[in-house]
């Protein structure tokens, strides 16, 4: 793979060592003053240097990169076969594959950025991603039958995601309906889909996911939130994104075929809020009941006064009743 400037400074101030410009500049080819300029830019990505005279430069703690090579040697041959392209920052990668989906197929194309600068969430929700933190991938799926056929899809994206955490040793990650992932009843990641094509017909889904694996502190975001390293997990990014895009592949091709009836049962035993008083915040209205699980079609079942009703997706927000966990 061939590697910028920027990108090969990047890694080479990986380790958290102290670099000389020197020693930066005959690795890099370039004079002092090139090796500066290219040091400015890794400050414009969020990353912080640190530099003591006589020494050089570092980042402190080193980085966890993300390597496309690496991804793909932990990948069998799969079909489709991943395209993978990775930025060193973007504003959003759904944003990326959704203004692509306009020109070409993006069926298998995955979007991967170290850093992200206007991700969002459900229900227009910032998420935050500062530079090599966190994952931010978006993979383009095509299906043939419309909105009807994506009853349960953000589940089922849900749910490759927890065994792919699984995979690495993380056990403690469970399920929020619709969309989100929890640990220690707080997020941990997200899932954001968005449709291009016809509602009745083929279309494209750009599966948009946002974990968060080193992030230590971020003022900036508006609800509880964890990371797999405030969990205690020392978990590689390449090797998360390997996995969960194993898992992806395989549950994506389930779906198509079967919809999300035959892993209800498995998504209710990671339901955060099984059998637990929540609360539905609809458009205007508040109720109070009992979560049920889901049904086969991926709506939340929640008790209500003694009646089992089915809720879909769209505006509606789910939570724990204040004051109960």
């Amino acid at each position: 793979m061939s590697l910028t400037s920027l990108n090969q400074l990047l890694h080479l101030l990986a380790d958290g060592h102290f670099h000389s410009g020197t020693d930066l500049g005959q690795h890099l080819n370039m004079s002092r003053a090139a090796v500066w300029k290219q040091l400015k830019g890794v400050e414009a990505l969020g990353v912080q240097l640190h530099r003591v005279r006589g020494r050089g430069y570092r980042i402190a703690g080193g980085l966890d990169l993300l390597d496309l090579e690496a991804i793909q040697r932990q990948l069998p041959p799969l079909t489709p076969v991943f395209s993978m392209q990775l930025h060193m920052s973007l504003a959003s990668t759904n944003q990326t594959l959704m203004q692509r989906v306009q020109q070409e197929p993006i069926h298998g194309q995955v979007v991967l950025a170290e850093v992200q600068t206007k991700g969002r969430g459900r229900l227009g929700r910032q998420w935050q991603s500062p530079f090599g933190q966190n994952i931010a991938l978006s993979l383009g799926w095509r299906f043939a039958g419309g909105a009807a056929a994506l009853e349960g899809l953000s589940l089922v994206v849900g749910l490759a995601l927890v065994e792919a955490l699984q995979d690495l040793g993380v056990s403690s990650a469970k399920l929020k309906w619709p969309n989100d992932v929890l640990a220690d009843g707080k997020k941990l990641a997200g899932i954001l889909l968005e449709m291009r094509g016809d509602a009745t017909g083929p279309c494209h889904v750009v599966i948009g996911i946002g974990v968060n694996v080193h992030l230590q502190h971020s003022p900036n975001i508006d609800q509880p939130w964890v990371s797999l390293r405030q969990l205690g997990y020392h978990v590689q990014r390449n090797e998360l994104v390997a996995r969960l895009l194993l898992r992806l592949n395989q549950h994506l091709h389930t779906f198509v075929v079967q919809g999300f009836a035959p892993v209800r049962r498995l998504w209710q035993s990671y339901n955060q809020h099984q059998d637990q008083l929540v609360q539905l915040l609809l458009s205007g209205e508040t109720l109070n009941g009992v979560c049920r699980g889901v049904n086969d079609t991926g709506a939340v079942l929640v008790e209500v006064g003694g009646e089992l009703r089915a809720f879909n997706g769209g505006e509606i927000s789910l939570r724990p009743q204040r004051g109960v966990m």
